[in-house]
């Protein structure tokens, strides 16, 4: 009898039984002349001995605007070196440090704003063409603005300067009244209907799952991570930043923003050990035309995360990259967020072809969404996880967070996955994501895997679209290899007799990018309402496959 779709990440490592702020000081303490911190387009360096002194300036100033343990505390920038400090400096102060995107326009923010209660915003000036300075004070017309708020660019400073007058013994007697179980994050998580909801995360969540994460990446103080990914979002914020921390090893940060150039440089230069990105941040990086010039011998590891990786590009960096023990991750903000991972020593087959296995001291099992039954290993169903890991709830929205933590607390993930006899687990797609045309289950990520394997696709993205006959149809969108003339017709013929004629796309749209979250995840939700629209439009080219 086949076994059941369930694992249990059984350590002999325990878990992490301390707030943040006490562990960040053990690693001062033991590693206080590495170097923690360096953020090239600020020029900004700095070991874990004076990171731990500009952190402790942050956290008296923290309370020097009032805030205690419990309020909320929002950030609102771009990769720089003080959103480090904040994230540090709010959990030695027990606040309650609340994500805000980068990306976000004054509606998305406003509600943030809101909906947290924050209590003091620090923020950088804007990013990119967006002025946030302009949407504060548009908060404070619409009497919505926080009781203060610090602008990086113009405030720091004066910031910094009022902390002076906070003692040493003040920060010491506010640590001592912390528990590991209190929330330390709130990150809102970019729904595909209504408005994002807080996934609040506690110091045990963060904490431990950047330790288990650097663990299976074996990081030491050695260790050189480059992070070109958001800080905001859990990617930058504890697969980097927390899995660093906690190991001694050095953060190293391009620039405010992705840019593969840039990226790349900062390796070469940095000598960086390990890089992080989304499929499509590895994508525009092998396709650029300077990505010969640069050496990426110091390379070893990192994580490729955020969505399905190709096959085609992870044994170009395993190869090309010499990201020999790169690795993959799975999970989500409301998991803190890494469920399963690959290891260092996995054959090739099980790094290009799972997310890996489960992680220490969580579990995992798949189940039928409609029984809620375990299904039997190699059958697929939804992947539920249960531990540590799982965050507090969605802020302030009881409703929301019992719709996916049962009585059990296993977290629904809403993810479609399959556990094979080993315990490695693959991502099928997402069940909203599952096209059914006619009846027939059609998994977009099988006919992705395909696309991008023609010489002439770069990358592949599918979708299905109404349809009056079949309920849905398959539409593809391909960014096409640069001086291509890659049609239709081609890739419909490419597809026939490779696999089964409902399962080839009826609509093609070439672009020459995704749509795509600040951190680089694909909007799929955004693809089928363009792909819709212009399909009344009759501006979506339609190939007959059978």
């Amino acid at each position: 009898m086949a076994l059941f779709s369930y694992a249990h990440g059984a350590s002999e490592t325990p878990l992490i039984g301390v707030p943040f702020g006490e562990y960040f000081r053990r690693i001062v303490k033991k590693h206080g002349d590495n170097e923690a911190l360096v953020v090239v387009s600020q020029n900004y360096r700095a070991t874990y001995k004076q990171l731990w002194d500009e952190v402790d300036a942050v956290a008296k100033s923290l309370i020097a605007y009032g805030i205690e343990r419990g309020d909320r505390v929002g950030i609102w920038a771009p990769n720089r070196y003080e959103w480090v400090l904040v994230q540090i400096a709010t959990a030695r102060v027990g606040a309650i440090m609340v994500n805000i995107n980068p990306g976000y326009r004054y509606a998305d923010m406003k509600y943030a704003v809101e909906q947290s209660g924050i209590k003091l915003l620090i923020a950088s000036s804007g990013f990119r063409k967006t002025s946030y300075i302009e949407m504060i004070d548009q908060l404070r017309a619409d009497g919505s603005c926080p009781e203060s708020v610090v602008v990086m660019e113009n405030d720091w400073r004066t910031f910094i300067g009022k902390g002076c007058a906070i003692t040493d013994q003040a920060i010491e007697e506010r640590e001592n009244t912390l528990q590991f179980d209190d929330p330390i994050n709130i990150q809102y998580t970019s729904g595909t209907t209504g408005h994002p909801k807080g996934a609040t995360l506690s110091h045990h969540n963060v904490l431990n799952n950047g330790f288990f994460i650097g663990e299976r990446l074996e990081y030491t103080p050695k260790d050189r991570i480059c992070i070109p990914v958001p800080f905001y979002h859990c990617f930058g914020m504890v697969l980097a930043n927390m899995a660093a921390i906690t190991h001694g090893a050095t953060m190293v940060v391009p620039g405010e923003f992705f840019d593969p150039d840039t990226v790349m440089q900062t390796v070469q230069n940095e000598k960086c050990t390990s890089l992080y990105g989304v499929p499509t941040m590895f994508i525009a990086e092998l396709e650029h035309p300077n990505f010969s010039k640069y050496d990426f011998s110091s390379l070893r590891t990192g994580i490729m995360a955020g969505s399905p990786c190709p096959i085609d590009t992870m044994q170009k960096v395993l190869t090309l990259m010499n990201m020999r023990d790169v690795q993959v991750c799975y999970g989500m903000t409301e998991t803190s967020p890494v469920s399963t991972q690959t290891n260092a020593g996995d054959p090739t087959d099980k790094r290009v072809g799972s997310v890996g296995t489960v992680h220490p001291h969580v579990e995992i099992k798949i189940i039928n969404p409609a029984t809620n039954e375990i299904v039997r290993r190699g059958e697929e169903g939804e992947i539920c996880t249960r531990g540590y890991s799982v965050m507090l709830g969605y802020w302030n929205s009881p409703e929301d967070t019992a719709k996916v933590i049962d009585q059990n607390r296993w977290m629904h993930t809403g993810d479609v996955g399959v556990m094979d006899d080993n315990g490695y687990v693959k991502i099928v797609g997402r069940i909203k994501d599952i096209i059914i045309r006619g009846g027939e289950n059609i998994s977009p990520r099988e006919v992705e895997e395909f696309l991008i394997v023609h010489p002439n696709v770069i990358d592949a993205q599918v979708i299905g679209v109404p349809s009056e006959r079949y309920g849905e149809e398959v539409c593809a969108w391909i960014i096409p290899r640069e001086g291509s003339n890659i049609t239709p017709e081609e890739l419909v013929a490419y597809c026939k007799g490779n696999m089964a004629t409902y399962k080839i796309p009826k609509y093609w749209k070439f672009v020459s990018e995704f749509p795509m979250t600040v951190t680089g995840k694909i909007r799929k939700v955004d693809m089928r309402k363009i792909s819709t629209q212009e399909l009344g439009l009759q501006k979506v080219s339609e190939i007959k496959t059978a």
